[in-house]
């Protein structure tokens, strides 16, 4: 069990290094309706073509216009050797209609490729095979919008590694496709938050435990802990939903920087408080932070695109699945923290320990995005 609970806080740590959002690239494909043409929109993240191509030839950390414009063919060529077409078993030629443009994303500035892709027919059936930059990072992933021929709608699709070709259905997605697509967008999306997963579980860890006498005693029940966790988690979930939709809706909005850097704040006051012995209250700071969370995944939602005429039912099925994703954490850190709440492992090595490499994280996140690092 020692083992199990610690490898995963390494791994949660290890992976969180690498940045509040992981390696994504945005795919829009919209096929025409009275031919076999598809128009596609590429968004690619600078800081990976940087890894792959070294595109900062200076090495001053800093990308210029210029230096990004000298490799245009070198990122063309990767893009066009890692997505595929076919159509009825035949290849889709691409062809590009722009020159190279940039983007700013929620997470940083990206490279815009427009190109279309001929195909002959579409009535043997379309396929999409994606594999960008899936040998250096395997957690990549694609987010597409594909837009069938007739329809107005986008449907959603992640490829990943596991996901890496799939048939793109050529009528319009029905109410429960959309629901079901951004269902599925949610739970990943909670999964590779993890700044919004390190913030939960800063709160979590002390519920298997009670303050007495100034130091931490095992929780005699686990019904007791379950009520300290469904009080925190209904909390955060309450809170990230009322501004998730509220963002998303464009009622409010709020600049991505200082939306990330409170994000990245509230999960040093989280753990912070584990040293602090703080143990009543947790669901006030889960509900308080969980507003500034829920413009967070709002942004992430952004990127994805909402379908106008289906707004609510993708709206709906995003939050849902981010629940859902967090109540799969929930189900495996609970019971391993409860079998291990008696031990000096878990009272000084995980909660103490985890919570100070937590602060430590989540300050150096700060800095990076207060100052734009």
């Amino acid at each position: 069990m020692k083992f199990w609970l610690f490898s995963l806080m390494a791994l949660l740590l290890s992976a969180s290094a690498w940045a509040h959002k992981p390696s994504d690239s945005y795919l829009t494909l919209r096929a025409a309706q009275d031919n076999g043409d598809i128009a596609v929109r590429w968004d690619i993240a600078l800081r990976d073509l940087d890894y792959v191509l070294q595109l900062d030839r200076d090495g001053n950390g800093e990308l210029s216009w210029g230096e990004v414009r000298q490799r245009e063919a070198d990122i063309v060529g990767l893009a066009n050797s890692r997505l595929a077409l076919s159509a009825g078993g035949a290849a889709c030629p691409w062809a590009a209609t722009q020159p190279l443009m940039l983007d700013k994303h929620s997470d940083g500035t990206y490279a815009v490729l427009q190109m279309n892709a001929r195909c002959a027919s579409l009535a043997g059936g379309l396929k999409a095979r994606y594999s960008l930059f899936f040998d250096v990072d395997p957690t990549h992933r694609g987010l597409v919008q594909w837009v069938a021929p007739g329809s107005a709608t986008g449907q959603a699709l992640i490829f990943g590694t596991e996901s890496a070709e799939q048939s793109l259905a050529l009528l319009p997605a029905g109410a429960w496709q959309t629901l079901a697509q951004y269902l599925v967008d949610g739970v990943w999306h909670i999964w590779i938050g993890y700044d919004h997963i390190l913030f939960l579980l800063a709160l979590l860890l002390p519920a298997v435990l009670v303050r007495r006498e100034s130091r931490w005693e095992p929780a005699p029940q686990l019904g007791g802990a379950v009520k300290e966790v469904l009080k925190v988690v209904t909390a955060f979930t309450l809170a990230h939903s009322i501004t998730l939709s509220l963002a998303a809706l464009e009622v409010i909005t709020l600049p991505s920087r200082w939306v990330e850097s409170a994000i990245a704040a509230s999960v040093i006051v989280a753990a912070l408080s584990n040293l602090r012995g703080g143990e009543s209250r947790r669901w006030v700071m889960a509900f308080v932070f969980g507003l500034i969370h829920g413009f967070g995944f709002a942004s992430v939602l952004a990127d994805l695109g909402l379908p106008k005429d289906a707004l609510v039912l993708a709206l709906v099925g995003f939050n849902v699945g981010v629940e859902i994703g967090q109540l799969a954490i929930v189900a495996v850190f609970l019971p391993l923290a409860f079998s291990l709440r008696s031990t000096r492992f878990y009272r000084v090595g995980v909660l103490k320990g985890g919570s100070v490499l937590v602060a430590m994280l989540a300050a150096w996140w700060l800095v990076q995005r207060l100052f734009e690092l």
